[in-house]
């Protein structure tokens, strides 16, 4: 009789381990996502720059399964059709700041610069995180920011917390004692100024230690400023703020920590020191000249001109301090020749706004600078996704729209090669397979 009760409790152990596990891929498969199939009139290729008729992308979680009109419909996708749109990678702006947003009062920005405690700037800055993905924009590099500020945005939004694009982060900006990375000339008695910890570094050995600093509270990339600034008050905006030993200290140790490092250049002579001290991309390079930019492209060194920061910027020149006036009036009378130079000698460039100069969520107004400098259509929005990651070293993650890569898509209205204006108006944005503007 025991050998017989000990048969049927086997058995029944058994039934109830395959009636739970039954139970379990069951609810497995009810809560897995649904294949999504996006599907449009046009899709743009930002490895060759051109359009093919029509859009077909299958998305499977949150990576692209399939593209083209050949690709296979899943049975139970869930179809969502833009009609007469374009889908496109998710744009990748390489230069922004999210923790704040410039205004046309400058002397009220710099007070809150100043007094507004941290825990209220982030929520500032998770506003524009939101602004900023709504406007197409599925991965930044935030290039400089104050109490970390761009760090815990980076973190929430990781964690699922907050709305907001994919961010790389370099925490502060690092650069020499009075340079335009460090902080404008406040009492030393009413403000700590800044030290290593923040940036300011002299001598290279200071300057390593800056860059060990970014890294261990979290950076993804190293900001840098060999060259001065147009918004600081009291350092010309192209002169060499950092020797070659100690640019040299400052990307050595981030190469040596695999990080990327992005210099903060106007002036010439400061971008071919960075350049000798092999640096990854020159923001901005308002006063260029040709042979720097020769030098760049053979060394692969891309440019991120900004042009939207000088657009912005201009608009309300009777309202900042004089001196910062006349130096914003130089960088922009300058910066679209540099640009149109670079186009010809053919530097390698990607799309960065310098957002927080200018508005939050208007990011796309550099596709259209960039054209009016000479850009084709095509070749602005290749600087804007698969440039841009190669910039940033996530070419393997998204920029392109490929099996395998990350669903990081947007859709415009009609063409974009016809009309470059048409990414200022997304209607369908899609981030990691989670849509967050058009149908859901």
């Amino acid at each position: 009789m025991n050998s017989r009760w000990a048969i049927w409790i086997r058995v029944f152990v058994v039934m109830l381990a395959s009636l739970l596990a039954a139970s379990i891929n069951a609810k497995s498969a009810e809560d897995a996502p649904k294949p999504v199939v996006l599907k449009a009139a046009h899709i743009f290729d930002s490895v060759s720059g051109k359009l093919a008729d029509p859009g077909v992308i299958v998305v499977v979680g949150k990576n692209i399964q399939a593209v083209g009109s050949d690709a296979a419909i899943p049975p139970d996708a869930q179809i969502i059709d833009l009609g007469d749109a374009t889908l496109l990678p998710g744009f990748i702006d390489a230069h922004v700041h999210l923790e704040g947003q410039s205004s046309d009062n400058w002397y009220l920005d710099f007070y809150q610069e100043i007094f507004r405690f941290p825990a209220e700037q982030a929520l500032y800055g998770a506003h524009y995180a939101k602004l900023t993905l709504e406007a197409g924009v599925t991965t930044v590099r935030d290039v400089g920011s104050d109490n970390y500020i761009a760090l815990g945005l980076r973190n929430a939004i990781r964690a699922g917390m907050i709305p907001g694009p994919n961010m790389l982060v370099s925490n502060y900006a690092i650069g020499s004692t009075g340079g335009h990375a460090d902080q404008d000339p406040f009492p030393p008695q009413l403000v700590a100024p800044h030290g290593v910890i923040q940036g300011i570094c002299n001598g290279p050995d200071e300057c390593r230690a800056a860059v060990r600093y970014q890294i261990k509270y979290g950076a993804d990339v190293i900001k840098f400023m060999p060259s001065g600034g147009v918004l600081s008050l009291t350092d010309p905006v192209d002169n060499v703020q950092l020797t070659q030993e100690e640019m040299n200290a400052i990307i050595s140790e981030a190469h040596a920590w695999s990080r990327k490092v992005a210099a903060h250049c106007h002036g010439d002579r400061a971008a071919k020191m960075a350049i000798a001290a092999g640096v990854d991309s020159i923001e901005h390079g308002t006063f260029l000249q040709d042979d720097t930019l020769l030098e760049m492209k053979a060394r692969h060194v891309y440019l991120d001109p900004t042009l939207s920061a000088g657009y912005w910027e201009s608009k309300h020149l009777d309202k900042v301090p004089p001196v910062v006036a006349a130096k914003a009036r130089a960088a922009v009378a300058q910066i679209d020749q540099m640009v149109q130079h670079a186009l010809k000698i053919g530097v390698p460039i990607a799309m960065g706004t310098d957002a927080g100069v200018g508005p939050h969520g208007q990011n796309a107004v550099e596709f259209w600078l960039l054209a009016r400098d000479g850009m084709t259509p095509a070749q602005a929005l290749m600087a804007g996704t698969a440039s841009g990651a190669d910039l940033l070293g996530i070419a393997g993650q998204t920029g392109t729209l490929q099996p395998g890569k990350a669903a990081d898509i947007v859709a415009v209205p009609g063409n974009p090669l016809a009309d470059i204006r048409a990414t200022q108006h997304p209607i369908f944005v899609m981030k990691q397979g989670a849509v967050y503007v058009g149908s859901k």
